[in-house]
């Protein structure tokens, strides 16, 4: 049974950070991209950041220089670190785990339940 928990969210001030983990079973962790998606009231989910079985990262414009996408294999465990956050921030968070063939066809596409984050003074 495949499980994506996210957690670390919460509320914090403008300027403030917050640490969101992603901790998954159910399939092999170590060779499945990760991504940090979030969505905002009545905006489309947006892909913050991402991180291949190899480390690579990317990350959206609106987000560079302050998160960081990182993973722990051994834990299963995938972390958004993100620091000097702003009240355009505030969403729901989702972490995402998926693996495509060389062709680009999805072999798997899990979703967790989402946490939210709420960036207000």
């Amino acid at each position: 049974q495949v499980q994506l928990v996210e957690s670390g969210g919460g509320l914090v001030q403008p300027g403030g950070s917050l640490r969101l983990s992603c901790a998954a079973s159910g399939f092999t962790f170590s060779i499945s991209a990760m991504n940090w998606y979030r969505q905002a009231p009545g905006k489309e989910r947006e892909l913050v950041a991402g991180i291949s079985s190899a480390g690579s990262t990317n990350y959206a414009d609106s987000v560079k220089g302050r998160f960081t996408i990182s993973r722990d294999n051994a834990k299963n465990t995938v972390y958004l670190q993100m620091n000097s956050l702003k009240p355009e921030d505030t969403a729901v968070y989702y972490c995402n785990a998926l693996r495509r063939t060389l062709y680009g066809s999805k072999i798997w596409d899990y979703w967790g339940q989402g946490t939210q984050v709420t960036v207000s003074s």
